[in-house]
């Protein structure tokens, strides 16, 4: 009885595993899975993700452990199961790849080097002892050397490296941990570095500066407690101010240059290494991060890393207490995306660096590092690329396939394809030819990947915007999206809430510029969607923005708009002495009625900071975006409100009162940085508070640059609670433009949506 019940048991299935399942090692992993349950059959890629045969019993039980037990990068969204005849025929093998389908696969993410890596990277028996490019099924490049899927050796940048004896022998062990891994190499049959690690550590110990390939491009290394040597690097990169990421060797190292949280620990841990802003305990050179009381870190990324701080390390004996300490940052001309290409990189970094250190595995995708802070007890990104891309975020329902554009500053794309939505590496301001080139490389590769034809393109409400333009050229429906929506929208898209038939969403967007419906610089707004359509519900007061455009680089020109807003555009002149065109440009915003007639007008509360931080006499002028707020929230040690400090009326948020108050005889920087931050949190918890009763809604979705703001975001949000509310932050994407493409794709599709239903 028992033989028969077996036998009745024995069954085969088609299974199709989606999710991040190529490029992790998955295919070796269902061979052990199967070998360990005794199940025969086979299992192969293909451009919809892997397919396998299983044949045995218990299959059910046997899928359950594959959910259960999957490699550490793997991610499995769906089984889909079909029953097939059983064939009876022993053993479990590895397939050839099948050919193009429906393109419904994706490649996971950029890994850094695991524990087990490592150790054999410095064990003198190893065959990969000291060897930079060491990898196994659980770590190492995968989206940067990807040129098309099924992810395999021959579509990747490991095609020119024919494995040799070794490697083709670990390659075919289905007992090893480089079973089927396609990036596996060693230094007789993989790519080299140009230059010695002790060349390089020799340059750094001397106060040079080198430039060194990495997993999504060149980056740029100094040593970052040597002030000479980091100022050398900012006059060559033309980077005077704008704060540089430290490297370390490990957690500990970490530890001495930042104060290092639980979560903060985790993220700098994590297997995408991205670079983690922290409260600085000042171990490095002032010049690294002039003006700011937190330092972007991070841990090596790559065996390249590990390796040229072992360098730095060994010929270090003497100071053993005080561990090498790197300035990281991308390698390239201010303004142009980080070099990938070696010849490039001599062409370009030769200027930047005194030694460049090129190798001969190719980049198919150029990538910076992901940085992110940690805010209200979580993860958050400032900027997202290495390592988190291509990982899709579910937007809770299928939809049509959709491509948008971002914005000018920060860009990125995003596609949609059913119910997932795959934004790009950050791409970065679209001011120059270079960067344009990145760009579009980057919509057309994206697209090419996901086989998704779009049948809307989403884009920014500014007419003149090159990703506009762009978006354009498709020839195919545009979707234009205010600024402001898109940050809203971005936020509700990955929080499952932004589907047609939702109901109501209402948001706030605390922004540094935008396009407005008015064709006004918007950038404090509270908006309410229904469905695909959106309206402004209420404002910041507007203030004057005299010199448009370059009031963002010179934020004195906003603390003279704030003075003519108070009637005391009169004292300009006497409280910026240095700037020679303060006068003239308080005779320009000339107030009627508390309205500028002569210049255009702004409700910006990135605007609103650079006022504050310049009455202050923090910052006066910027050298990079957001300088004057981040100085002005370094100066802040805590939050102070001031009473009667703010006035609502008709949705309008006015904080003239606290203006004045910042203008008072004897007050310092950190006192008004005080006042201002608390005074700014209860005046927007207030005014959010009063449009959220008004609208009967208790969710209240936060978007916007501003946001990066520690003090001000965890000081907002804890505020709305103590109201009843649940505000909800930007995780999966920022906060900052690097999020609008994400936004105006949720907008686009739900449009598209609408237009089908009619």
């Amino acid at each position: 009885m028992k033989v028969m019940a077996e036998a009745l048991s024995h069954e085969r299935l088609r299974v199709r595993f989606r999710g991040a399942v190529q490029g992790v090692g998955f295919r070796p992993f269902l061979h052990r899975m199967a070998a360990l349950h005794g199940i025969s059959g086979f299992v192969l890629n293909d451009p919809d993700g892997v397919l396998a045969e299983i044949e045995g019993s218990r299959l059910s039980h046997f899928l359950e452990a594959v959910r259960l037990e999957q490699p550490p990068l793997a991610r499995i969204d769906a089984m889909e199961v079909t029953q097939l005849r059983p064939e009876c025929q022993p053993g479990f093998v590895i397939r050839e790849s099948a050919g193009p389908s429906t393109g419904a696969a994706r490649i996971g993410p950029d890994a850094a080097t695991c524990t087990s890596c490592l150790e054999e990277m410095f064990d003198p028996c190893s065959r990969f002892h000291l060897y930079p490019f060491i990898t196994c099924t659980d770590c190492g490049p995968r989206f940067t050397i990807s040129g098309a899927l099924p992810y395999d050796r021959p579509t990747t940048a490991m095609a020119g490296f024919t494995m040799c004896p070794d490697c083709a022998a670990e390659y075919a062990n289905p007992g090893g941990r480089r079973f089927h891994a396609e990036t596996i190499v060693c230094a007789v049959c993989g790519p080299q570095l140009s230059r010695s690690m002790e060349d390089m550590a020799q340059i750094l110990r001397s106060g040079g500066i080198v430039a060194l390939k990495g997993i999504g491009g060149f980056q740029l290394f100094c040593d970052a407690t040597n002030d000479t040597a980091v100022q050398r690097l900012r006059a060559r990169k033309k980077r005077p101010e704008k704060p540089f990421a430290v490297m370390v060797a490990d957690a500990s190292a970490a530890g001495r240059v930042g104060v290092v949280g639980q979560v903060e620990r985790a993220l700098l841990r994590h297997t995408s290494r991205p670079i983690v802003m922290l409260r600085s305990r000042d171990a490095v050179a002032a010049s690294v991060a002039p003006g700011l009381n937190c330092i972007s870190v991070m841990l090596p990324a790559a065996p390249v890393h590990h390796l040229l701080f072992d360098a730095i390390t060994a010929r270090n004996v003497a100071d053993v207490d005080r561990p090498a300490l790197l300035v990281a940052t991308s390698g390239n001309r201010q303004g142009d995306p980080i070099v990938i290409d070696d010849d490039e990189a001599e062409r370009v970094l030769a200027d930047l660096a005194d030694l460049v250190v090129p190798h001969s595995r190719p980049i198919f995708a150029r990538a910076d590092d992901s940085v992110m802070s940690v805010i209200a007890g979580a993860p958050f990104f400032i900027r997202r690329a290495r390592a988190f891309v291509p990982e899709p975020i579910d937007l809770g329902a299928d939809g049509p396939p959709v491509l948008a554009v971002g914005g000018h500053l920060k860009a990125t794309l995003c596609v949609t394809r059913g119910r997932e939505a795959f934004v790009s590496q950050h791409v970065g301001d679209l001011g120059s030819p270079a960067t344009m080139r990145f760009y579009q490389d980057t919509a057309h590769r994206l697209l090419a990947m996901l086989n998704v034809a779009p049948q809307i393109v989403g884009c920014d409400l500014h007419p003149d915007y090159r990703s506009t333009i762009f978006a354009e050229s498709f020839g195919l429906p545009v979707a234009r999206v205010q600024h402001h929506a898109a940050h809203v929208a971005s936020v509700a898209a990955e929080h499952r809430a932004f589907n047609v038939g939702n109901g109501k969403v209402f948001g706030v967007a605390l922004d540094g510029h935008g396009y407005g419906d008015d064709g006004g610089a918007w950038g404090g707004e509270l908006l309410l969607f229904h469905g695909a359509t959106w309206r402004r519900y209420g404002h910041l007061l507007p203030l004057a923005l005299p010199g448009g455009d370059r009031a963002a680089q010179e934020p004195w020109r906003m603390a003279v708009s704030a003075l003519a807003a108070l009637g005391r555009e009169a004292e300009a002149g006497a409280r910026f002495p240095e700037h020679s065109y303060a006068r003239q440009v308080a005779r320009m915003v000339a107030l009627g009625g508390g309205v500028p007639i002569t210049t255009s007008t702004t409700t910006s509360l990135g605007r609103l900071f650079d006022a504050a931080s310049t009455l202050l006499g923090v910052c006066t002028r910027q050298s990079y975006e957001g300088q004057a707020a981040m100085e002005l929230e370094a100066a802040a040690d805590g939050l102070r409100v001031l009473p009667r400090g703010y006035v609502i009326k008709a949705n309008v948020l006015d904080f003239r009162p606290l203006l004045k108050v910042l203008l008072a005889p004897g007050m310092t920087a950190r006192k008004g940085a005080r006042l201002f931050h608390g005074t700014l949190v209860a005046g927007l918890a207030a005014w959010i508070g009063q449009a959220a009763d008004d609208l009967a809604v208790s969710t209240v979705f936060l978007g916007g640059g501003c946001l990066a703001n520690r003090l001000l975001t965890e000081g907002l949000v804890a505020a709305l609670r103590a109201r009843g509310l649940t505000p909800l932050l930007p995780r999966a994407v920022p906060a900052n433009d690097g999020g609008l493409s994400l936004g105006q794709a949720a907008v686009a599709r739900a449009q598209e949506v609408c237009v089908t239903l009619r």
